[in-house]
């Protein structure tokens, strides 16, 4: 048995992601490579949290796979894992339209996630 503490991150989560997150059926969340996600990695937790309310769901990370581009990402993790309410090319203008190409640039990352209880 391990007594280390999983490492906790908070990141906000637009509703209707939120949604999908917190019903358990959205299992890959999209970012951006930024420098504050480095080493994020199996094991981790994310609270997610609505911006601006107190509203917050907890996941443990399972994987971060880094993706060159959201297209090549979407066609590696499947899109229904990324988004199960919308279609592939929907979810990428969807992903562009929050994260423009300068953005995108940096790298992306899948973060598998699980809803934990």
């Amino acid at each position: 048995m391990s007594n280390t503490t999983p490492h906790v991150r908070e990141l906000n989560l637009y509703r209707q992601y939120f949604d999908l997150v917190a019903a358990g059926t959205k299992t890959i969340e999209v970012r951006v490579k930024y420098p504050h996600l480095a080493g994020l990695a199996a094991g981790d937790v994310i609270r997610f949290r609505i911006k601006g309310t107190d509203e917050t769901c907890e996941v443990e990370v399972r994987r971060v796979t880094e993706y060159p581009d959201f297209g090549t990402l979407l066609d590696g993790e499947g899109p229904s894992n990324v988004n199960p309410t919308a279609t592939r090319d929907e979810q990428l203008a969807s992903i562009r339209a929050i994260y423009p190409p300068d953005k995108e640039a940096l790298g992306t990352l899948a973060i598998e996630i699980r809803l934990l209880d």
